[in-house]
């Protein structure tokens, strides 16, 4: 009879100084560390079927990057290239992984750690095969506190739809949209070795600001687990984060404890980042003892292009488009008549038309499946809005779905259809039609209903 066994492994990918840091449409430049980078990688067999789960702290990696790191390390380990799922953390204090559109940075040292980290990728997924075990899974969902997590769209009292306007502005009205708090996680109780928790919520790792490099509240997440719980090894997946931040518009009692205003109106510091890590962990506390243990009787994989509209600008919009953009790469912003989040959102929609200007007219995304007996986990290439989650979450005949942000890709932000009316940073940035979200949540569902189908 087959066994299921579990390996993980964790390797460090701290960037040298200097690099550009990625997360803003700002130059920042990496002048020192709070904390270390790290890949933390899950390894999965049962039978002669292996996947690689990797958790990678980088803001966001682009498809046609994954797919080169996916073959290396499938040439390195002889795991299939479709049964690797690197997954980034979404950290927006770590460095630039590619030409970085948003600002200006030299070039040679982001080609010098780009080549770094896919080394330290196939090392990562070489360790964590070499400690597989013999394991046992199970799963729960818990919920995240309060104080970490808010719904950063608002509706405003005059009818516009702001993405993080000032704290405590009169004009906010109302959140658009419901926090899923929800947070999943799976435990695998290894034979000989540390018991792995892989934890999935969604989240921006966005608390901090700062031109040091840090894996912002995921590393302190899951340093306190640890050191908790000893024997114990953590690696997190975020889930559908696009709309979701750590900042309350309105704040009271404690709230605004060690913690300051950022520029782009955000409650951000290094105290906020151990804030929220510290309740996540707690989080897994409250359950990891209370898991439901599940018999894995097989690993299945499944991918399913989704194919949908670009948003290609009108032609009567470019003149300005190429202005601010123009502004935006010569001027340091200077002359664009914002500020703040609205700033930036005019400068990403400038960007997002003047990428655009001659198509393509669609675009195919990569959803991947992947069945670990009863329980199922979606990539998706990009960054979704709670929603999608939500939807996706509804798919019939699994004991838990966890759907996973930035993960094989960055295709940019997956909005709902009715974000593209109200507006708002992601919506005016994105490079896709209205419809996105919905067209992602139809494909996960099919996808796990297949996945669901091949089990049976």
């Amino acid at each position: 009879m087959d066994t299921f066994k579990v390996g993980f492994s964790r390797v460090n990918i701290d960037p040298p100084l200097g690099i550009g840091v990625h997360g803003y449409y700002k130059p920042r430049f990496a002048s020192g560390f709070i904390d270390d980078l790290t890949v933390s990688t899950i390894a999965l067999e049962y039978g002669d079927m292996r996947v690689l789960l990797m958790s990678i702290d980088l803001c966001e990696l682009p498809t046609w990057l994954c797919e080169k790191y996916r073959a290396a390390i499938a040439e390195r380990t002889g795991v299939m290239a479709e049964n690797i799922f690197l997954s980034c953390t979404h950290t927006h204090t770590g460095p630039v992984s590619t030409h970085c559109t948003a600002f200006a940075c030299d070039d040679g040292p982001v080609d010098t750690y780009r080549a770094f980290v896919g080394v330290r990728l196939q090392d990562g997924a070489q360790l964590a095969l070499d400690t597989l075990l013999p394991a046992k899974m199970g799963f729960i969902v818990g919920w995240a506190p309060e104080r970490v997590a808010y719904i950063r769209r608002y509706k405003m009292k005059d009818g516009s739809t702001w993405t993080c306007p000032p704290i405590g502005d009169p004009n906010i009205d109302h959140p658009i949209g419901t926090l899923d708090q929800r947070v999943n996680v799976l435990r695998f109780d290894r034979e000989g070795g540390d018991t792995v928790v892989l934890m999935n919520y969604g989240l921006h790792a966005d608390t901090l600001n700062v031109d040091l490099i840090s894996s912002d509240w995921p590393g302190w997440m899951q340093r306190t687990f640890e050191t908790a719980v000893p024997g114990t090894k953590v690696a997190f997946f975020n889930g559908c984060e696009g709309d979701v931040g750590s900042t309350h518009v309105f704040p009271e009692g404690g709230d605004m404890n060690d913690t300051l205003i950022s520029f782009d109106n955000e409650m951000k510091s290094p105290g906020m980042a151990r804030f929220v890590g510290r309740a996540l962990a707690g989080t897994i506390l409250q359950v990891y003892d209370k898991v439901e243990y599940v018999d894995v009787d097989g690993l299945a994989v499944l991918w399913k292009n989704v194919r949908v509209a670009a948003n290609v600008p009108d032609p009567a919009d470019l003149p300005l488009a190429h202005e601010y953009k123009r502004l935006h790469e010569e001027c340091g912003d200077e002359g664009i008549p914002y500020s703040a989040m609205e700033l930036t959102t005019v400068v990403a929609e400038a960007l997002r038309m003047c990428d655009l200007e001659n198509g393509p007219d669609h675009f195919d995304l990569g959803l991947c499946g992947l069945a670990i007996g009863p329980v199922a986990l979606v990539g998706i290439p990009g960054e979704p809005f709670t929603a999608i989650g939500v939807g996706i979450k509804e798919a019939e005949g699994w004991k838990c779905i966890l759907p996973l942000c930035l993960t094989n890709g960055c295709e940019g932000y997956f909005p709902m259809k009715d974000a593209f009316d109200e507006g708002g940073y992601e919506a005016r940035s994105s490079v896709f039609k209205g419809g996105v979200g919905e067209a992602i949540i139809d494909g996960g569902i099919s996808l796990l209903n297949e996945l669901r189908e091949g089990r049976q």
